[in-house]
């Protein structure tokens, strides 16, 4: 995945590259959407452990860690990166709760830090905030990868997505 994409991902090439037949490959992983959500969940547990060391011994400027911390995990990992995104679970397929609670530490990275900034705020809105502003970030590191920002003329995409989220924060904090 991380050598080909999403797009061009097979279980054959995974198979070639570690010395296994096609077959062990589905006797581990009953379908490729199986072996994509294993390999997915790997690299939202790299990506959560890449933000922890960001965060360690960092007293101020926790959220713009965080931001920084987004985009450069995702220039540094892309593809893998792209492919948690690119991938569609089939209908009636859902992540096995491990995967599911594996993911969800990344998310709550976010919600620990907005929590701190924000603790007069219910804990519900927290959480809404939290996924919000990291679909807002998102947005704003898939325009700098793909491109659109430059074409738009923007040269900060990351100084500007910390400004979106500032200033979401500040909306959020009681008067």
């Amino acid at each position: 995945m991380a050598e080909h994409g999403f797009a061009r991902f097979s279980a054959r090439q995974v198979a070639r590259a570690i010395g296994y037949s096609i077959g062990t490959i589905y006797n581990l992983f009953p379908s490729l959407d199986q072996l994509i959500v294993a390999i997915n969940t790997r690299t939202i547990a790299m990506w959560t452990e890449f933000v922890r060391r960001r965060l360690e011994g960092v007293g101020d400027d926790r959220i713009g860690v965080l931001v920084r911390a987004y985009f450069e995990f995702a220039r540094e990992h892309t593809n893998l990166w792209m492919a948690i995104y690119d991938h569609r679970l089939p209908a009636g397929m859902s992540l096995p709760s491990e995967d599911d609670d594996s993911r969800r530490q990344l998310t709550m990275i976010v919600v620990r830090e907005l929590a701190a900034l924000l603790p007069d705020v219910d804990e519900a809105h927290v959480e809404r905030l939290a996924r919000s502003l990291i679909a807002t970030v998102h947005g704003h590191c898939t325009y700098a990868l793909n491109g659109s920002f430059e074409l738009m003329g923007e040269a900060d995409p990351v100084g500007l997505a910390l400004e979106r989220v500032r200033e979401a924060i500040g909306a959020a904090k009681p008067d």
